[in-house]
């Protein structure tokens, strides 16, 4: 066979190929190194005489749907420079391992398009072995990103399973690169991180993460030079789940039945934004409902006029919308839009900061999404390693391969 095609279809570069055998539906490459490349693998010294050897077969890349297996003496050497007695190495073949190189490499390019059992079943090998190797590619190139360049990050967690477990992820917003991912979604599940920002001198000049008292914590010290900037989606969720709780509130207090049906099924309406309602029979109920309680009106209002905090030509300007707001709310005597208010005010420096770095962690929710696709496809994952390692390379899709 010729040397060219051994070398760009299997990798071999000191091999010949001396036969071709085919049993049980596979083809067998039969190879063995060429005398002028049989070198010691303890000194590299030409000046070697064979004594003995052991027959070893790898799988190798397929040809269309049938399995390539090489077959190879592995010779026994002893070296005239060193005297030593070793086995010649085998370029194409990392360790003690049963598949070649090239084989690995392609199996992780499958990994790409198909699910572990796909390649599994493609391939007629393993499920643990297509995992091993995926697992052995991704920890070599993925497993130590670099933060050296970092400045701008968004922080958010999300849940691994039911039970409440939960792991925290670090994105660069500047890339969209997952740069670490903690176990937990306290405090210290950012420990290592900060560590890891401190080793490296690293400045953080912005971070985007929600109102989670942990995060705001771990922030506030381990980067209080960092101007923190709370979401502003989480803050409209938050306002969304207080008039959602009002109208609960309003319905289950309202006697008469009547006023009870034209608040049955609202929920919606209230939520939505108001612009956007261009149907007649929507707008009318919704206004009927409104019309109904003075409460519940109060609370859309000011829920349409929130987002208003984000539209200002600058910072002052937003502070006295805010300012506002917050004296609207108060004023309602409603309960829940009291508490709301003062969670505003309690976060108004971050809310605000907003003017200061126009950052939020749309990326990382983002990313978010794509974590939970990449694990209902899988069904889950038993190894929390090749896990987190499956997200660190959750950016880079096409894999680059050399050789």
């Amino acid at each position: 066979m010729n040397i060219s095609l051994l070398y760009h279809a299997f990798g071999l570069r000191e091999q010949r190929c001396h036969s071709i055998s085919y049993e049980s539906n596979r083809i067998i490459l039969n190879i063995q190194t060429r005398e002028e490349k049989l070198r010691c693998s303890n000194c590299n010294s030409k000046h070697v005489i064979r004594s003995g050897y052991t027959e070893r077969c790898f799988r190798c890349v397929p040809i269309g749907s049938k399995p390539v297996l090489l077959k190879t003496k592995v010779q026994r050497l002893y070296c005239k420079e060193c005297k030593s007695h070793r086995q010649e190495h085998l370029h194409f073949v990392t360790g003690k391992r049963s598949y070649s190189n090239k084989f690995a490499r392609f199996v992780v390019e499958l990994s790409r398009i198909g699910t572990l059992k796909d390649v599994s079943s493609f391939l007629h090998i393993s499920w643990d072995t297509v995992k091993d190797i995926e697992k052995r590619y991704l920890k070599r190139h993925y497993s130590n990103p670099d933060i050296s360049k970092v400045k701008c990050i968004g922080i958010d967690e999300f849940a691994v399973a039911k039970g409440h477990i939960y792991k925290t992820i670090v994105v660069d917003l500047d890339t969209g690169l997952v740069i670490y991912i903690g176990q937990g979604k306290g405090a210290d599940s950012l420990d290592k991180f900060w560590e890891k920002v401190s080793k490296k001198g690293v400045k953080i000049e912005s971070v985007a993460t929600d109102l989670s008292a942990a995060f705001i914590s771990s922030v506030l010290s381990n980067a209080p030079n960092a101007t923190l900037v709370f979401d502003h989606f989480h803050v409209v969720k938050l306002m969304n789940d207080a008039i959602d709780q009002i109208r609960r509130d309003v319905y289950r207090q309202e006697k008469d039945l009547n006023k009870r049906k034209v608040l049955k099924g609202t929920r919606w309406l209230l939520l939505r934004n108001g612009k956007d309602i261009f149907d007649a029979n929507f707008r009318t109920r919704l206004d009927n409902a409104l019309k109904l309680n003075e409460p519940l009106a109060q609370a859309y209002y000011l829920k349409e006029s929130l987002k208003e905090i984000w539209m200002q030509v600058n910072k002052q300007e937003a502070e006295t919308v805010m300012d506002d707001w917050i004296k609207q709310a108060k004023e309602s005597k409603v309960p829940r839009l009291v508490k709301f208010a003062a969670t505003l005010t309690a976060h108004k420096f971050g809310i605000l900061a907003w003017y200061d770095h126009h950052i939020s962690t749309g990326k990382v929710e983002g990313i978010n999404n794509k974590i939970k696709t990449m694990k209902r496809q899988a069904y889950g994952y038993r190894d929390q390693e090749f896990f987190d390692l499956k997200i660190l390379a959750l950016h880079d899709k096409n894999y680059a391969f050399a050789g």
